[in-house]
């Protein structure tokens, strides 16, 4: 029998030793220091290197003085900016830990991730202020609040936070643009990032600066990125899709990196021809939102040959070639746990299978497909339990911060699980088939349905709530969020009064588009409940949907409120 195929070994482009961003940004600096690294927008900044690198140090001096230090753990709570970056690299430099948080949390959502990951401070935009304002006395280790605006302009008199000192950003712009100094190693913790609650809260993945860099070279060697490269995305600095697949990669790679604050579908392609994009990335339904748009002379006239696609629109792959003049759909496999242990290699991107994610990285990852209840290995093509373990030290997570439980559940036997069904074919290709794990992704976002469940129960006249992802009506692989209610005994409530009682209380992205009431749930013998039923049962004649009925949330009120102003301004310029 042919061995199977394992994606091609390579050299990393740091030797080991210095697998840490603060000496791969250091090295940069000055080695090709005068070359474009950051650029801000269409119109906004644009730095160096040698600038990036000088600005991260001014500030991480700044940090400094007002006592953050190595292990210390920093929240980012802040829209995509340069000064996301810059506070990034800054806490690295000092050894400290960045936490970045979704910018739409608050309250037990934005308080359980703080309290976690037993942060120190918190750099908040001024807009969000009043989230953290009211959840501020149930956050136990907050001591500095910086304060952080898109302008640069704060209230003459800066609002108290609680007990906590409250710090103008712009004071941390030290004089000092000298290199910190800091020793900073591979087996450093460098972030805590937040993957979804599968039956309990949202944790907080330890991650090693080893494993930051491996995440960024295997996306650099997936795509054969080279100093000659432009990436371009508008996707949140707080997953790692934004930080770990676009930002490092390019800076390991020496090229320029073109960030905005907010995916857009309708300016696409306006952005690949401003920006001059040569890569990009893709999530979920994001490629059939761009295909949706009107098509326009210039789809297919730009320097884009590159994306990095999870999944491939296989239902209008040949006509998204076609238009938009693409035709290397890179995909894998990974989590913020384990990086990406399954990866297509360039020269396979157009050959690969359909419906394949890639090939083992097996010079780096040791992988087991298993029966979930056993650790049994499964037969070649039946799906599995992804399950792995690292050849190199310090290469995949370490941990959930403040969830031993959790840390050795997911380590039994030695082994990381995953949680995520895969199969594998007789030629090595691996295919991701569902999550086992009870967990959402709706448009980019990882929604824990515990999280949202608590809130629902809360209602008075909830008994019990099931969250369920039911299949999302666009192309893509993603979810909708589905809420199957029971009532207490005597009590009525509405699909509408339950959203109204959810808007405000849980994050826009993680409201219920379904709403179904029943008498009981399908139980295990243990109580547990069967959410795989309820999943099966899906869409169905009981289900109250809130996009038919027309139902609209605060966030998407104030977003078309917004566009109408804005369109307004322009109409009268």
């Amino acid at each position: 029998m042919t061995k199977p195929q394992t994606f091609p070994p390579f050299t990393p482009t740091f030797e080991k030793s210095k697998w840490s961003l603060p000496q791969v940004l250091e090295h940069q600096a000055a080695t090709i220091g005068s070359r474009p690294f950051l650029k801000w927008d269409d119109d906004g900044a644009q730095f160096t290197y040698a600038e990036a690198n000088s600005r991260a140090n001014q500030l991480a001096h700044g940090l400094a003085k007002i006592g953050i230090k190595h292990g210390d753990c920093v929240v980012l709570f802040m829209p995509n900016s340069l000064d996301y970056l810059f506070s990034w690299f800054a806490l690295n430099k000092l050894g400290a830990i960045e936490a970045p948080i979704n910018s739409a949390y608050k309250g037990n959502f934005l308080e359980h991730q703080v309290n976690i990951c037993k942060a120190q401070a918190i750099i908040v935009d001024v807009e969000m202020l009043p989230a953290l304002q009211d959840s501020i006395d149930r956050l136990t280790g907050i001591r500095e609040v910086i304060l952080w605006s898109r302008d640069g302009n704060l209230p003459a008199q800066l609002p108290k936070v609680g007990n906590c000192q409250v710090v103008p950003f712009g004071s941390l712009i030290d004089a000092n643009t000298a290199n910190p100094g800091i020793k900073v190693a591979p087996q450093d913790v460098g972030a805590i990032m937040f993957t979804s609650g599968t039956t309990g809260l949202s944790k907080g993945v330890m991650m090693p600066h080893g494993q930051l860099y491996l995440f960024a070279e295997i996306n650099v060697r997936a795509l054969e990125l080279t100093s000659e490269d432009t990436y371009m995305t508008g996707f949140p600095l707080f997953h790692a899709n934004a930080q770990l697949l676009t930002l490092y990669p390019s800076m390991i790679a020496g090229m320029r990196c073109v960030l905005y604050e907010r995916f857009s579908a309708t300016q696409w392609v306006d952005r690949l021809h401003s920006s001059g994009a040569t890569v990009t990335n893709s999530l979920g339904v994001v490629l059939p939102f761009v295909f949706a748009q009107p098509p326009t002379p210039r789809d297919g006239t730009h320097k884009l040959r590159r994306i990095l696609s999870a999944p491939t629109p296989y239902g209008i792959l040949d006509e998204f070639k076609a238009r938009f003049n693409v035709h290397n759909f890179v995909e894998g496999f990974g989590q913020t746990e384990i990086c990406c242990p399954i990866m297509t290699p360039l020269a396979q991107a157009q050959s690969r299978p359909q419906g394949a994610a890639g090939l083992n990285l097996e010079q780096f990852f040791e992988i087991r497909l298993v029966d979930p209840e056993t650790d049994e290995e499964v037969a070649t093509g039946e799906v599995g339990e992804l399950m792995l373990r690292h050849k190199s030290p310090w290469t995949i997570n370490v941990g959930y911060v403040s969830m031993p439980e959790k840390s050795a559940e997911a380590w039994r036997n030695l082994w990381f699980h995953t949680g995520d069904g895969v199969k594998r074919d007789e030629a090595g290709w691996y295919y991701f088939v569902d999550r086992l794990k009870d967990a959402l992704r709706r448009r980019g976002e990882n929604i824990s349905s515990y999280e949202v469940e608590a809130p629902i129960r809360e209602h008075p006249a909830v008994a019990d709530v099931a969250i369920v992802a039911v299949p999302c009506d666009m192309a893509g692989g993603e979810d909708e969020v589905k809420a199957c209610i029971i009532l207490k005994s005597g009590e009525s409530a509405s699909p509408e009064e339950l959203i109204q009682w959810c808007d405000g209380r849980i994050p826009g992205f993680a409201i219920p588009r379904y709403i179904e009431f029943m008498t009981e749930f399908p139980k295990t013998p243990s109580e547990k409940i069967k959410k795989n039923e309820l999943r099966t049962n899906g869409i169905n004649p009981n289900t109250w949907d809130r996009v038919k009925a027309g139902v609209t949330l605060s966030d998407e009120r104030d977003k078309a409120a917004k566009k109408n102003l804005d369109r307004a301004e322009r109409a009268s310029q």
